[in-house]
């Protein structure tokens, strides 16, 4: 058995524009890194090993976190958004054409034009996931959290999802044989030490 904690990276400006970033390398903004310098991981998670996705936005805010670099993998890249990639959502949503919908109605097989189904999502990180031998932290993006908890959850991307990612706190999923399962209450951050 392992555990497994994913901590969604800190904000960019593209976040706060409400733009959707997926593969689009963005910075974290200046409020980011100066929040995330004040936080640290919890206690019984700083030795974990400690892996991120290969952006800047989530490699950045592991090691401001933990105090050193992660290892990082392309399985934990976001997700493509094709031609959304850029776009502000509320623009998207507000135009019937764009095709667009919300993540929570997509189900498993959706396909933003030409971006990646959530199916194909799980397809790349499973074996990632499953070739983990000990407990670690996973510094990520948004969709790619929602997929590793959709697996832990019984979620099917159709309807409200049984979670609510916030930043600042690890979503732990524990992972025995092909048996996920994840707590109910995600484990903020803690201040670090002045």
């Amino acid at each position: 058995m392992i555990r497994l904690a994913l901590i969604r990276h800190g904000h960019t400006a593209w976040n706060r524009q409400g733009r959707i970033q997926g593969r689009t390398d963005v910075p974290l903004d200046a409020e980011a890194e100066a929040q995330l310098a004040r936080l640290t991981l919890p206690d019984d998670w700083r030795a974990a090993m400690l892996w991120s996705s290969p952006l800047q936005r989530a490699t950045r805010t592991a090691t401001l976190l933990a105090g050193r670099p992660p290892k990082t993998d392309p399985a934990l890249t976001e997700m493509d958004w094709g031609d959304w990639e850029g776009q502000e959502g509320a623009v998207l949503r507000a135009d019937p054409s764009s095709g667009y919908r919300d993540i929570e109605d997509w189900g498993w097989d959706f396909r933003p034009p030409k971006g990646e189904t959530p199916a194909e999502l799980r397809a790349r990180l499973l074996p990632w996931a499953q070739d983990l031998r000990e407990d670690a932290v996973a510094v990520c993006h948004i969709g790619i959290m929602r997929v590793l908890m959709a697996l832990a959850t019984g979620w099917n991307f159709k309807g409200p999802a049984p979670f609510q990612i916030k930043r600042n706190r690890l979503f732990v999923i524990t992972i025995s044989d092909d048996i996920w399962t994840t707590a109910d209450t995600p484990i903020k951050l803690r201040e670090r030490a002045s």
